[in-house]
C-alpha cells in the first residue's frame, strides 16, 4: 500500500524505528541546534572513545584516578557567600587556582547580573587570581565577550 507520499505505507510502531536519512559528510545540529564543526565532532569522538576505555579499565577491576576532585554539591552549599565571584547567585566558586581559571573562562556564561555585579565579581576573580597566582591577560571583564550571554 501506499501512504499517498510515495512511500509505503508504515504502522505507526514501524515509523517509530525508522532511521532518519542522513548523507555522508552532514553537519547535525546538537541539543541546541546549534551545527557542531568537525573539529567538534573529532574531540567528542576522542573523548568518547577515552571514557569508554575508562570505564572498561574500571570494569576489569583496575583503579583508574579519577581526572579531577573538583568540589561536590555539598561542599559548595557549605562555602561562604564571599568565595564566589557571584556571591547572591553562589555562581562561580574561587577555592583554587583552577577555580579561579575557570571563573575567568565561563564569566560571560553567567546570566540574570548587572554589570555592577559583574564588576565586583571581576574584582573577586582578580583578588582570588592574585592569591593562587593566576596569570589573567583582561585587565577588564569588558575585554572578555566573546560569544557568551553578555549583552
Amino acid at each position: 500500500m501506499s501512504n499517498g507520499l510515495g512511500g509505503p505505507d508504515l504502522s505507526r510502531s514501524q515509523r517509530r524505528f525508522e532511521k532518519p536519512a542522513t548523507f555522508e559528510g552532514a553537519v547535525h545540529a546538537g541539543r541546541h541546534g546549534r551545527m557542531a564543526t568537525a573539529k567538534q565532532k573529532e574531540a567528542a569522538r576522542r573523548n568518547l572513545e577515552k571514557a569508554r576505555s575508562v570505564q572498561r579499565a574500571r570494569a576489569e577491576g583496575r583503579s583508574v584516578p579519577r581526572q579531577s576532585s573538583g568540589l561536590s554539591t555539598a561542599e559548595q552549599d557549605r562555602l561562604p557567600q564571599e568565595d564566589f565571584a557571584f556571591p547572591e547567585q553562589r555562581k562561580e566558586p574561587l577555592t583554587d587556582a583552577g577555580h579561579v581559571r575557570n571563573a575567568v573562562a565561563r564569566f560571560d556564561q553567567v546570566e540574570g547580573v548587572s554589570d555592577s555585579d559583574r564588576d565586583k565579581a571581576w574584582r573577586r576573580i582578580q583578588s582570588a587570581a592574585r592569591r593562587y597566582d593566576v596569570e589573567i591577560s583582561a585587565h577588564d571583564w569588558r575585554e572578555l565577550s566573546h560569544g557568551g550571554k553578555l549583552g
